[in-house]
């Protein structure tokens, strides 16, 4: 049996503040922004509690990411979660996205790089989305540390276009390797 390669199950975006996004045919990354057209793309943070809190922020959330085998493990426990609709631009397959650490660079399509800055933190909204989901996506592990399995935010590193089926390479950072932590 050989292992899956690395790639884009689906691409997602809304130019509207809303908990899921439109799945699209492609969408476009844009250097130090993120994805044009997203209601998320920003120098600055543009998720709406955090600019409450500080609207001069850096944005470290321009792209999310998630692992579609996470919908597969929520299948399993009876949630219908598909591409979209957990907010993610980039749905991915392949990767173990939650074991990379800070600073992984993501080599997506033939152009297109994100630079992964940390876990995504999922909120109650996630239970209105689905009640009950949000205990399947934050859990505690038996030493009372907090598992987040919601996916990884990243920045964009160098723009370009990304589709289904484009393929993703992985660049561990050099030196030191930081866990990931949520942003």
């Amino acid at each position: 049996m050989s292992a899956t390669l690395p790639s884009v199950v689906a691409v997602s975006r809304d130019d509207t503040h809303r908990f899921s996004k439109v799945v699209v045919d492609e969408i476009t990354l844009v250097a130090g922004l993120g994805v044009d057209g997203d209601a998320h793309a920003g120098v600055t943070v543009q998720h709406r509690s955090r600019v409450a809190r500080d609207p001069s922020q850096p944005n470290l959330r321009q792209v999310h990411l998630i692992h579609t085998e996470l919908f597969d493990q929520l299948a399993g426990s009876g949630f219908a979660v598909a591409p979209g609709m957990l907010g993610e631009n980039i749905a991915t397959r392949g990767i173990e996205l939650l074991e990379l650490p800070t600073g992984t660079l993501l080599h997506i399509g033939s152009e297109a790089v994100v630079e992964v800055t940390g876990l995504r933190n999922p909120c109650r909204q996630i239970d209105a989305f689905e009640p009950g989901l949000l205990k399947r996506v934050v859990s505690r592990r038996g030493d009372g540390s907090i598992e987040r399995r919601g996916g990884v935010m990243s920045v964009v590193v160098a723009g370009g276009v990304v589709r289904a089926g484009d393929d993703i390479r992985v660049e561990l950072p050099t030196g030191a390797r930081t866990p990931l932590a949520p942003v």
